[in-house]
């Protein structure tokens, strides 16, 4: 399988991976719960956490997704993106789901916003100990 099927898989069949903002000038990780639109990342926050505000500071963020825990030779890729924060309603019913009640009252909640994550460099890294490939899309 080429590189960009690989990547296209990781990201159909994989939810949870980290994801970087910056804080107070340094990186700051926590694990966060993805959908994915070919390359396009989509994750759902409170816009009253803190890496709401990080990201309204500064959009970058550093993304590990794909990583299963097996050992040496696990692929999972690395995406350098830049969010955007939406309150679009149509993405909010899009995303939701049942897992998300502990957190917001549904889709409608006003503190329920998306981060819409567009990939700027993407590498398909360790598959097999083979050098990381850079993704083109």
């Amino acid at each position: 399988m080429d590189a960009k099927k690989s990547a296209l898989k990781i990201l159909k069949e994989s939810f949870v991976g980290t994801m970087a903002t910056i804080q107070q000038n340094k990186p700051h990780s926590r694990y966060m719960t993805f959908f994915s639109d070919e390359f396009t990342l989509y994750t759902v926050t409170s816009k009253q956490t803190q890496k709401v505000d990080e990201l309204e500071a500064n959009p970058h963020t550093h993304i590990l997704i794909g990583y299963e825990g097996k050992g040496f030779g696990d692929d999972y890729l690395e995406i350098e993106g830049t969010v955007t924060i939406s309150s679009d309603e149509t993405m909010k019913e899009k995303v939701w789901n049942k897992l998300l009640k502990p957190w917001f009252s549904g889709p409608e909640d006003p503190n329920l916003v998306i981060l819409k994550v567009s990939p700027d460099a993407i590498r398909l890294m360790n598959k097999k100990g083979e050098e990381p490939k850079v993704i083109e899309f």
